[in-house]
């Protein structure tokens, strides 16, 4: 993989669609600015909105084309895919339930897709489209965007080098504090869409930010949930969907030992805006990340002080100074996390236009890790059901 510090463009930018992040969107904005940061996409085209005339307004104000702002998803493909300079690749960051309609058309008119997580609304509509994306050969990109921090990168690494041993506690948490009261109810249009069941699937706080702390638990140790036993809630009266949530972990074995997990996610926890942590132990040494500071690990080898790595230091490894584009001591942060796996997405890209081989290194979460975390929701909410029974993931 080339190096985000280092890498030249020596291509033209990738022709990118948007699906959603219109006016009023949060993450659409994130997605266009992680796109623009390493100069590797220009977006030509978008379906900004399920509203035409919103849609319009919102495509106007990021100087499209009026002829390529489209009124619907399908329509954009359509078109896009007739085109000679139509987009190579399409960003979907709609409310979940638009996933995998809008993922289906585009990767069948032959465009990749980067798409926001989780994968789907629905365990059934994610086992659909790993199917699609396998079919159509297209690259398929899930934007789970804290795996592409440098520290997280370097944790990875560590583990896979057997700096910490036989992993056997792995806990992560991510608690927030907007949603502590029903400001659904007041029309506001990110909680909206996430505290309905018909737009967010079965889970909320699990399916929004669960997902993420499971990502990232697996994705820095290597393991998978074997079993769930879950506790869901839904603390504000009246709310559909849970907004807290404590989950125990069994991961499956390997190397004789059967490591444990817990994760605790909320967002009705006062005095948290985003507090993701990852801790996870081993034999012979530990790793504690927070991502309200992300340009720093602490490494403790079993029965030694403990000991602070930081992006660009020292102590960074390979897999961490592969994607830090500024000197240590300069804080880069949650855009450049995301800017890492569209900048990793373009060299993919470009590597299959050409037909050459993937670049080494390029760990894309893909639509296969997507289904692994729609089977974490699922068992997650058939556990909670079920008085937080264990259950099998690999039963859904």
């Amino acid at each position: 993989m080339v190096s985000a510090s280092t890498s030249t463009q020596t291509a033209a930018p990738i022709r990118l669609g948007m699906v959603g992040g219109g006016q009023g969107a949060f993450i659409g904005a994130v997605h266009r600015m992680a796109a623009r940061l390493d100069g590797h996409y220009t977006l030509v085209a978008g379906a900004l909105s399920s509203d035409p005339e919103r849609a319009k307004a919102s495509a106007a104000e990021l100087g499209l084309d009026p002829a390529r702002s489209y009124g619907s998803f399908e329509e954009m493909a359509q078109a896009e895919a007739a085109r000679e300079d139509g987009i190579e690749a399409v960003s979907i960051v709609t409310p979940n339930h638009v996933h995998y309609p809008a993922a289906k058309v585009f990767l069948e008119a032959g465009i990749h897709v980067i798409c926001d997580k989780p994968l789907t609304s629905s365990l059934e509509d994610a086992k659909a489209l790993v199917e699609v994306a396998r079919k159509s050969g297209k690259l398929f990109v899930l934007t789970h965007n804290y795996s592409g921090y440098p520290m997280i990168r370097q944790a990875r690494q560590m583990v896979q080098e057997g700096a910490l041993g036989e992993i056997v506690l792995v806990q992560a948490e991510y608690p927030q504090d907007w949603l502590a009261e029903p400001i659904e109810r007041e029309g506001q249009k990110q909680a909206s869409w996430r505290t309905d069941p018909a737009r967010s699937g079965a889970g909320g706080a699990i399916g929004d930010i669960g997902t993420h702390a499971y990502q990232l638990a697996s994705f820095v140790t290597g393991l998978a949930a074997e079993s769930v036993a879950a506790d869901l809630d839904s603390f504000v009266p009246g709310r559909q969907l849970d907004d807290n949530a404590h989950v125990m972990l069994r991961f499956k074995a390997r190397g004789g030992r059967q490591a444990k997990g817990t994760i605790w996610v909320s967002q009705v926890a006062p005095g948290n805006e985003n507090g993701l942590k990852l801790r996870v132990y081993g034999t012979k040494g530990g790793l504690e990340w927070v991502q309200a500071d992300p340009n720093y690990l602490w490494y403790t080898p079993l029965g030694e002080p403990k000991r602070l790595i930081t992006r660009g230091g020292a102590g960074a490894n390979a897999a961490a100074s592969a994607v830090t584009r500024i000197p240590g001591g300069h804080p880069e942060g949650y855009l450049e996390a995301f800017a890492t796996l569209y900048t990793e997405a373009a060299q993919a890209i470009r590597a299959m236009r050409d037909g050459s081989t993937l670049p080494e290194g390029l760990v894309l979460p893909t639509a296969e890790d997507g289904l692994a975390g729609m089977r974490f929701i699922q068992a997650c909410v058939t556990s909670s059901r079920n008085d937080a029974a264990w259950t099998r993931l690999d039963t859904l």
